[in-house]
């Protein structure tokens, strides 16, 4: 009875499982790449501010999320985390993955 249960439950567990593993993953989507179209596609992105991060990876591509900040309006640190969750990427890079600028030098 005992070894019954055990496979009961371990059989509950994996068909609770499988439906979250079969969850596809977000699909990254490179800022400097996508299409008005894919980034329209991303939850928290409107048409202004879709419009405005082509316009300026038009005039040149984004660096790192630092650069993508700071030239295009409306997207600060706490919309460009939410971003990186929905997918978005700079350089391949999620936000977050760049490190801090190093401290100035106190000497």
């Amino acid at each position: 009875m005992r070894t019954f249960l055990a496979s009961l439950l371990a059989a509950v567990c994996l068909a609770c499982a499988l439906p979250a593993a079969a969850q596809p993953a977000t699909a990254a989507i490179e800022a400097n790449q996508a299409t008005e179209a894919q980034l329209d596609g991303i939850n928290g992105l409107g048409p202004a501010t879709t419009r405005r991060i082509l316009a300026a990876r038009d005039q040149q591509p984004f660096a790192d999320w630092r650069d993508l900040i700071a030239r295009v309006k409306g997207i600060g640190p706490a919309s460009a985390e939410r971003l990186s969750h929905q997918g978005l990427r700079v350089v391949g890079q999620p936000y977050g993955a760049v490190p801090a600028p190093a401290p100035a030098d106190s000497r």
